[in-house]
C-alpha cells in the first residue's frame, strides 16, 4: 500500500498514512477539523535491467578499420615486421 503525505491548511499538522488506492483522498483534519492538501514529492528512482546505461545501447566495433576510443592501438615492436603474402587477384 503507498504512503501518502497530507498538510492542514489551517493548523499547519502534517501526517502521513498508508492508503490503498481504492481509499478515498482524505479532507479532513484530524486535529482541528480544518482542509487537507495532499503533499507531492519527489520520489527516487532507480532503472534497473539493460538499456539504460551508455554502455547498454552501444554495440561492439566488428570492423578492423572502426575505430573506438576504448580499444589501445597494436603496438609493434621496432626491427620485427610481420609481412602477409598478396592475396591472389580474382580475373
Amino acid at each position: 500500500m503507498p504512503t501518502y503525505s497530507y498538510r492542514c491548511t489551517e493548523c499547519d499538522n502534517a501526517f502521513d498514512i498508508k492508503q490503498s488506492f481504492s481509499d478515498a483522498t482524505l479532507t479532513e483534519c484530524p486535529v482541528c477539523g480544518g482542509a487537507l492538501r495532499k503533499v507531492f514529492s519527489p520520489v527516487g528512482v532507480t532503472f534497473n535491467g539493460g538499456g539504460f546505461y551508455r554502455t547498454d545501447s552501444r554495440s561492439t566495433p566488428k570492423a578492423e578499420g572502426s575505430s573506438s576510443s576504448s580499444s589501445a592501438p597494436a603496438k609493434s615492436e621496432p626491427g620485427k615486421t610481420e609481412s602477409k603474402p598478396a592475396a591472389p587477384s580474382a580475373s
